[in-house]
Parts: structure tokens; C-alpha cells; sequence
């Protein structure tokens, strides 16, 4: 296939998931609390609407001394198919912009690969306990050939966790298998797994752990960060939000990449019906 072939797909397909997604209304009831919305926004696959940017700040990258900012653009619209299922559509759109990275001096801004998601889901958690399934799918929007895979990949995911008296605990985790896109380039064969912990007050405050977990099998390097945040939820104006702060800490990242410190803050807005 085509490089042109594949991104004018890969945008298609995009434009026509978020199409789909502007056309669903989300099943909440109204007036909900700060601790209603804190304990839904702590569940990767709750049934809320929400639209956060997450943004990644990492300095001291390899050999060049490099930073990169990444913000994650990654709408979360729940869509209900049954009275006993839902399906969960998440997208994670990164927008990065770095500098002395691949080379001294040398700089690159624009998007990077797309990951598409949808989760089927009960629609009623057991005991505190639910958990989801679907396809998750790597589309190559990049517009820097050097910020992007130029592959589309294809793969499973999942997430299950708990809550219970104000914690929540689980995992996310998908592996995406490169199937079309430029043969010069590395095929992909990753996994990406995500385990949280949190804790939510009754103000709607909380604090959490998250790892974030990257297996490049294709490349044998594994790269581990670890977030502490603190949290909140309160209304800018009329609007719910839920804003988020923490250090981003390198783990075990391999050295060509791995930064001396990184932080990440996120705002969430959050749109209970």
C-alpha cells in the first residue's frame, strides 16, 4: 500500500469515527456531585462524556540534551448498545513539539500516531468491579515522518478495575501489531500497559499512582514512568472540570531517550447529562 494510500485511509477513518461519536448523547443523570463525577473520572470506562488534555513536559532527553511537550488530545464518549452494554470510544490524539531530539539543533512540531479505542462494557458494575474489551487501532496521522510510525497497526485491549470506599484500582493494557503502511519503516509490535491506584475524597479531591508501562518488542527496549498526581473537580465558569498535576518519573527508559525529570498536567472537562 501506498504511503498516500494510507494516510488519506487513516484520515478518513478518523474523520468518519469522530462523526459517528458527534452523534451520541451520553445516558447520565443530571446534577450530579463533585464526588460522583471524581469516582466516574478515576474509571477509564465509565459512562461519561469527557474531553481532557493531558500534557507531557520531558527535559534532558538523550544525547543531545533534548525536551519534548506532548499534549494528548483524548475525547472519552460512551455509547449505550443495550440495556445491559456499553461501548466506551476513546481516541488519543498527541500533539508534540521538541527540540534537539534527533539531532542537535533540530527541531519538530506537529501530530503524532493516533490510537483509537473502544471498549465493550457492562453497563452495571458487580461489587464495585467492571471491566471492558474491544480493538484498538494505531492510525497514522503524523505530519513529521520523524514524530510518527507511518504504519497502520492493529491489536486487542482491555481494562478492569475496582472501586470501592473511595479507591480505585486496575489496569489498562493494548498490543498493537503493525498491518499496512510504509515498508521502509519498523514494523510496530508494542504493548502499553497502565496500572492505577486512587483515591477520591468526598470533595471531589484525590490522589493517585499510575505507571505507564511501553514494551517495544520489535526494538527489545522497555520504558516504565511513573506519575504521583493530585487532583480535583470544580467548574471554571459553568463548566465541570477536573484538573490534574504531577511529576512524570523515568522509571527504566533506555538511555537515547529517557529524561532527567518530566511533569504532567491535565485538564479534563467533563459534561454529566
Amino acid at each position: 500500500m501506498k504511503k498516500l494510500n494510507i494516510k488519506t485511509k487513516s484520515f478518513l477513518l478518523m474523520s468518519a469515527f469522530l462523526l459517528a461519536l458527534g452523534t451520541v448523547n451520553a445516558q447520565d443523570k443530571p446534577a450530579q456531585s463533585a464526588e460522583e463525577l471524581a469516582k466516574k473520572l478515576a474509571n477509564p470506562i465509565a459512562s461519561l462524556i469527557s474531553v481532557p488534555f493531558q500534557n507531557n513536559t520531558d527535559v534532558g532527553i538523550g544525547a543531545f540534551n533534548g525536551s519534548r511537550n506532548t499534549l494528548n488530545f483524548q475525547p472519552v464518549i460512551p455509547i449505550s448498545i443495550s440495556e445491559k452494554w456499553n461501548m466506551i470510544s476513546r481516541v488519543v490524539l498527541p500533539i508534540i513539539s521538541q527540540q534537539d531530539i534527533t539531532a542537535a539543533g533540530a527541531k519538530e512540531t506537529g501530530l503524532s500516531d493516533a490510537v483509537v479505542s473502544a471498549f465493550f462494557s457492562p453497563a452495571e458494575a458487580k461489587n464495585g468491579l467492571t471491566w471492558g474489551v474491544g480493538p484498538a487501532i494505531l492510525v497514522p496521522t503524523a505530519t513529521d515522518n520523524l514524530l510518527g510510525t507511518e504504519k497502520l497497526g492493529v491489536g486487542p485491549t482491555a481494562v478492569i478495575l475496582k472501586q470501592t470506599k473511595g479507591w480505585t484500582y486496575g489496569a489498562l493494557v493494548n498490543q498493537i501489531w503493525s498491518v499496512a503502511g510504509n515498508n521502509e519503516r519498523a514494523d510496530v509490535n508494542q504493548m502499553y500497559a497502565q496500572p492505577f491506584l486512587i483515591y477520591n475524597w468526598k470533595s471531589g479531591a484525590g490522589v493517585g499512582s499510575v505507571f505507564e508501562i511501553t514494551q517495544n518488542w520489535e526494538a527489545n527496549s522497555t520504558s516504565v514512568f511513573f506519575m504521583p498526581t493530585v487532583s480535583g473537580v470544580t467548574k471554571l465558569g459553568k463548566q465541570m472540570v477536573q484538573l490534574v498535576i504531577g511529576p512524570r518519573i523515568p522509571v527504566s527508559v533506555p538511555e537515547n531517550g529517557r529524561p532527567d525529570f518530566g511533569i504532567r498536567a491535565l485538564v479534563n472537562f467533563v459534561f454529566p447529562k
